[in-house]
């Protein structure tokens, strides 16, 4: 070994001598578990002094490439090649644990994983089954297009202006009055969430919501800096309001019709008031109305429909009633605020699939889309009896629930706190291949309910995984 550090070199001594013994490591020169002479002899060898070849071997032992045995000297680590993998390779764990978004609950990450498999009973999940989508209409559908190239190419911002257009005619049934440069068409509702998100409000802003939300198993505002804020809508409302508000940015997020995880459906009252505490404390809202079109009796109108200020924002989705897979929603809104969307919606996915739309729109103006929706409702009208059937005769004793008045869910409560947040209950329900929705991920305090879904498994699926829930509800209950 005869080299030594080059004193006329722009990096110091220390630096070269970690240099260098990595590149006897890297080499193969020093194979793990060789041990190295002595500092004295190290220093002598490099001409330098002992303590810069100490703090040389201190770095490389803070590197994982070397280990000091206490009396017997310093070696190679038996994990040296590892060691220098990490030195050459970016760290992207601490990429990915300093980013924006933040990782979901790990229950609801289990959730995506075991809802993509074919053995499992979903009694959570928020979709139809395959068998009430209609596939074969929509593959008619396609046959029955005729695609102009321009179909095939990038959508405009805002999207389809005959989508948009036939989407005014479709929501004036609702009493909402828009023209197509208030709409913005997006993939889904969760990404006009984010767009929201980004594009309109600052950080450090307060969403203002109900305790029990959807919100709180997606992360599209907290991932950005927001401040969620679970209230009461009681008499105390206009009064909670300001004082949690203060100076800031806010607004509240509301899904008056169907509501997720509960299934409550809001009273004419009831919007009207949130409508109006909120326009006098100038906070705007946002509707989340993916679900009015399942609800077994006529809908009352939204809060859109009352708003002649633009302070409703208002979401619609075909992603629960059509197909989840088109992935076609829109967003209703002020034009100032539709514009700022659609030109970020533009720099993050250059528009939602233009053939998508081009279904959507076809069946809207071809009446093929309510003609559907009056089927959809009777099936799941018939799934939700069905399952409220097996409830009372299974779960009368140790849960409650309301009679479902349509989309997708029972809001089951059961009379002990048998749905942990340690997921003791959800494990042993997948253990048994049955995967739940537990209400811990909708609010964190929530150790009583679970959002049973009756939409997507089948009626033997259905029945055979109520009859395992039962029983290990059971056995939890026995233990409490």
């Amino acid at each position: 070994m005869s080299w030594q550090p080059n004193r006329q070199s722009d990096s110091t001594l220390q630096q070269q001598i970690v240099q260098w013994v990595t590149a006897q490591v890297e080499r193969g020169d020093w194979a793990a578990g060789t041990k190295l002479p002595t500092q004295r002899q190290l220093a002598m060898q490099f001409g330098v002094n002992r303590s810069t070849v100490q703090q040389a071997l201190e770095e490389l032992k803070a590197m994982g490439i070397l280990e000091a045995t206490v009396g017997s000297g310093v070696y190679v680590t038996r994990n040296s090649w590892h060691a220098l993998l990490q030195q050459t390779q970016p760290n992207w764990q601490n990429y990915i644990e300093s980013s924006l978004h933040k990782p979901n609950y790990h229950t609801i990450q289990l959730i995506n994983e075991y809802e993509q498999r074919d053995d499992v009973i979903r009694l959570g999940t928020g979709e139809l089954s395959p068998s009430l989508l209609p596939t074969e209409e929509i593959e008619a559908s396609l046959r029955e297009l005729s695609l102009q190239p321009k179909a095939l190419g990038y959508s405009s911002p805002q999207g389809n202006d005959q989508l948009r257009a036939a989407i005014c005619d479709y929501v004036q049934k609702r009493g909402i009055e828009a023209e197509p440069q208030n709409i913005c068409i997006v993939s889904g509702a969760l990404q006009a969430l984010q767009l929201i998100a980004v594009g309109l409000l600052e950080q450090g802003s307060i969403v203002f919501q109900e305790p029990t939300s959807y919100l709180n198993s997606v992360h599209p505002f907290q991932s950005v800096g927001m401040q969620m804020i679970g209230i009461q809508r009681d008499e105390q409302l206009a009064q909670t309001l300001s004082q949690r508000k203060r100076k800031k940015q806010a607004v509240f997020y509301a899904i008056p019709t169907l509501h997720n995880p509960t299934n409550y459906v809001w009273t004419s009252l009831e919007k009207k008031q949130l409508y109006e505490v909120c326009q006098a404390e100038r906070i705007p809202i946002i509707e989340d109305d993916v679900y009015h079109e399942l609800l077994f009796e006529d809908p009352l109108p939204p809060i859109k429909a009352m708003d002649s200020s633009g302070q409703v924002l208002y979401i619609g989705s075909v992603s629960k009633t059509l197909s989840p897979g088109l992935r076609i929603g829109w967003l209703i809104g002020p034009t100032t605020v539709i514009e700022r969307l659609a030109d970020i919606k533009m720099q993050t996915d250059y528009g939602s699939s233009a053939i998508s739309q081009e279904i959507v729109l076809h069946w809207l103006r071809s009446g093929k889309y309510e003609e559907h929706l009056i089927r959809l409702r009777q099936q799941l009208q018939n799934r939700a009896d069905f399952t409220e059937r097996i409830l009372q005769e299974k779960f009368r004793g140790v849960a409650d629930w309301h009679k479902p008045k349509g989309g997708f869910y029972i809001w089951l409560k059961f009379h002990k706190p048998v749905v942990v947040v340690d997921k003791d209950l959800f494990v042993k329900l997948l253990q048994r291949r049955v995967l739940i929705n537990p209400g811990y991920i909708y609010d964190l305090q929530d150790q009583h309910h679970i959002r049973l879904s009756y939409a997507y498994a089948t009626y033997e699926e259905l029945e055979e995984g109520l009859e395992i829930l039962h029983e290990c509800v059971m056995e939890a209950t026995d233990i409490l």
